[in-house]
């Protein structure tokens, strides 16, 4: 044995095995993965459960208040549907951009900016029939929200830029352009800073007294889930996603396809901004509180859905049911606004968490370090 320069010999250290190993599982199937997923949501409401009682109210009390908050009445219900519809189509913008790997953190500038040219559509041409001015408006909403993703993806392709970090500055670049707006070129009251409500004809028809805007977003469902599932289009995205090299080696147009998707992706989250500026929600007028978070809580559920356009809509569902009916406990038990978004934050931390054990487990070790 080799002496040490120090004096005496080396002694060689025995490394001590971990008494378990993570072990990549095989994939499960549906019914367990929803068992998964089910006991993941069980902890999260006991773990909400637990801080509501340290409050002071009587959890049983308070998600009977969230439930019946948001079914109690018309009224309620269509509350609850205002919050969903933007939510829903947001969550589809970002996951089309989620199917490609591209990080796109900048739903809210493209909504602002699909509310922004939207509006300045309406104001350009005030006197068309509404038909035609919904319909120049929607195109300008899509226009608009997806310039603002697609000069990302531009700069992306060109000199490979971190699109997480310029999608996430690109979100207050349009926060202050709507409100230099309204503190100057469309400021409708030059005492106050705001933008006038629009005309009658850029409003959306009502259905059910709830306007058109849910109608866009169900069918948006169904446009996405047969993009992603039956189109070239789709496939390619899905093949960008798993690996850049294997998309050019199979001949394809890398830079194309993340610029088109992108752009897609941004103009998807424009339309819901046209859709939500032209709506009762935003009271018909453009201000800087349009997106009011749902690009970044639309972020949540896309990858809790897992991409899956139907998965969106269940969870962007939840979402509206947990935002709407805990704002309706929170004011009952005179609670502070801060419990949904923990509570969203438990719900997101728990099935995060779930995940970790549907992809892996964990395995004992024996005494020479090999798995059992």
């Amino acid at each position: 044995m080799p002496d040490n320069p120090n004096g005496g010999a080396f002694v060689p250290i025995k490394a001590k095995e971990p008494p378990f190993r993570v072990v990549k599982r095989a994939e499960l199937p549906l019914n367990r993965l929803m068992v998964f997923y089910a006991i993941s949501i069980l902890v999260a409401v006991i773990i909400g459960g637990l801080f509501i009682t340290i409050n002071g109210v009587n959890p049983f009390s308070y998600f009977k208040e969230v439930f019946s908050g948001c079914f109690r009445s018309g009224v309620a219900f269509r509350g609850l549907v205002r919050i969903i519809v933007p939510l829903l189509m947001v969550s589809l913008g970002v996951a089309v951009a989620f199917k490609m790997r591209y990080w796109n953190i900048g739903a809210e500038g493209q909504l602002i900016m699909g509310a922004v040219f939207a509006t300045w559509a309406s104001r350009l041409l005030p006197n068309l029939p509404a038909p035609a001015i919904l319909l120049i408006m929607a195109v300008a909403g899509i226009i608009g929200g997806g310039l603002w993703g697609l000069l990302t993806a531009f700069f992306k392709c060109r000199f490979n830029t971190n699109e997480t970090l310029f999608t996430l500055m690109l979100n207050y670049v349009a926060f202050y352009i709507v409100d230099y707006l309204r503190n100057g070129p469309w400021q409708a009251d030059p005492g106050f800073p705001g933008i006038g409500r629009l005309a009658a004809n850029s409003r959306l028809p009502q259905l059910f007294r709830l306007d058109i805007s849910w109608i866009v977003a169900i069918v948006l469902v169904f446009v996405i889930y047969v993009y992603f599932q039956y189109t070239k289009q789709g496939y390619e995205i899905s093949v960008v996603g798993d690996s850049i090299s294997t998309a050019r080696y199979a001949g394809m147009n890398v830079n194309r396809i993340i610029m088109r998707t992108m752009f897609m992706s941004a103009g998807i989250c424009g339309l819901a901004g046209m859709l939500k500026v032209s709506g009762v929600v935003s009271n018909y007028t453009l201000d800087t509180g349009i997106a009011s978070g749902v690009g970044f809580t639309a972020i949540s559920v896309a990858w809790l859905a897992k991409l899956n356009p139907f998965g969106i809509f269940v969870v962007a569902f939840l979402f509206g049911v947990l935002e709407k009916g805990c704002s309706v406990a929170e004011s009952t038990f005179q609670l502070s606004a801060a419990i949904t978004q923990i509570l969203q934050g438990l719900i997101l931390f728990t099935i995060l968490g779930s995940d970790f054990f549907i992809r892996y487990r964990l395995q004992r070790t024996g005494k020479r370090g090999e798995v059992k």
